[in-house]
């Protein structure tokens, strides 16, 4: 028989528990949202956004003269790989001439009356048997002895040249995949800086391309010199001559060109390619990067600085560029900014060198 109780009602299903429940899970609701509200993160000032968008741009800064040396390095790799190459060939060719003048000799013993057991082992397809089979010259005559010397001096030495070429090839592809990762580290933190530069008012967005807010706000409240010099006195450039006058007037002609990570002109710079391109054209050669950079040459204290002279930035000597006199200087800031004149102290002050 089917059963007639009444269904047994929920405690929360109507009357002062119900509005008392109601009361309880708002009250939660409310908290959760005053919580979200709390973590939640502030909206980005224009000036924290320029400040964000400098560091972007310094970091990317950092991994550029970073790949310019691994670029530096692969290029020596590889062109050492290619002189090894070189000297390889000229070897095997020395070789295959001894193995046939060697052949040359058994060709005219096998006429003779058969040829020897041991220089039909030299002149097996098997390199490694030649040299086995060296010690039967021991047991042959003046000439042959020759014939197979010749062969063991060049095996070896083309088996010395390929060892070697291998590890270069080795050295090779591991600064090649030193340079991929760099790469990505330079146009991850580029492209942050784009993300954040499109987000700024256009007023905002011109004045950073300028070259104007975070990183002259950073330059001038950094300290000013990690030898306690003071700063230069600000005036007229002071006469230049001789190679810091081509320099300098290299500098001055790249004014406008585009920065360019990686490149060392003519169509574009980075920072480190401006300084090296610059003295180059005045005849002296500069290594590629920053931190090698600001070790060509002798050091200058701040207060000594003459045009031409090298002034780098940033405690991990991350940017350069090329002092003209009065305070300023020639350089290639970050992508977005070209060649352009600016004040030494719009960015902390690291050191200088004065290229011999």
């Amino acid at each position: 028989m089917a059963s007639h109780r009444k269904p047994r009602s929920s405690p929360l299903a109507g009357g002062p528990a119900r509005t008392a429940a109601t009361l309880v899970l708002a009250g939660a609701a409310t908290a959760t949202a005053l919580e979200g509200t709390g973590h939640a993160d502030p909206a980005r000032t224009p000036a924290q956004a320029r400040a964000e968008i400098a560091r972007y741009h310094q970091q990317a800064e950092v991994a550029t003269e970073k790949y310019n040396g691994a670029k530096e390095r692969t290029d020596r790799a590889r062109a050492a790989l290619d002189r090894l190459q070189d000297e390889a060939a000229r070897r095997t060719e020395r070789l295959n001439a001894a193995r046939n003048a060697l052949g040359s000799f058994a060709t005219a013993q096998y006429r003779e009356g058969g040829m020897p057991a041991g220089v039909r082992l030299l002149l097996s397809g098997n390199p490694d048997r030649y040299l086995e089979g060296a010690a039967l010259a021991d047991r042959a005559g003046d000439r042959r002895a020759g014939a197979v010397a010749r062969v063991r001096q060049e095996l070896r030495g083309v088996q010395q040249v390929r060892t070697t070429a291998d590890a270069r090839l080795s050295e090779l592809r591991r600064e090649e995949a030193a340079l991929a990762r760099h790469k990505r580290v330079i146009e991850t933190k580029l492209d942050r800086a784009e993300e954040l530069l499109r987000e700024l008012p256009r007023e905002e967005r011109a004045a950073v391309e300028a070259g104007e807010g975070a990183a002259g706000a950073a330059g001038s409240a950094a300290t000013k010199a990690v030898d306690g010099a003071t700063a230069p006195v600000r005036g007229p450039a002071p006469a230049v001559s001789g190679r810091a006058a081509r320099a300098v007037a290299f500098a001055y002609s790249a004014i406008g060109k585009p920065y360019v990570w990686g490149a060392t002109g003519p169509s574009g710079f980075d920072c480190s390619g401006l300084t090296q391109a610059a003295w180059q054209a005045a005849g002296v050669s500069l290594p590629r990067t920053t931190y090698t950079q600001i070790n060509a040459g002798h050091r200058v204290a701040r207060g000594q600085l003459a045009p031409g002279d090298l002034v780098f930035f940033y405690p991990g000597i991350s940017h350069v560029g090329l002092y003209i006199g009065g305070g300023r200087m020639i350089h290639a800031p970050h992508p977005g900014a070209p060649v352009r004149i600016a004040p030494i102290d719009e960015m902390p002050f690291a050191g200088a060198s004065r290229p011999a």
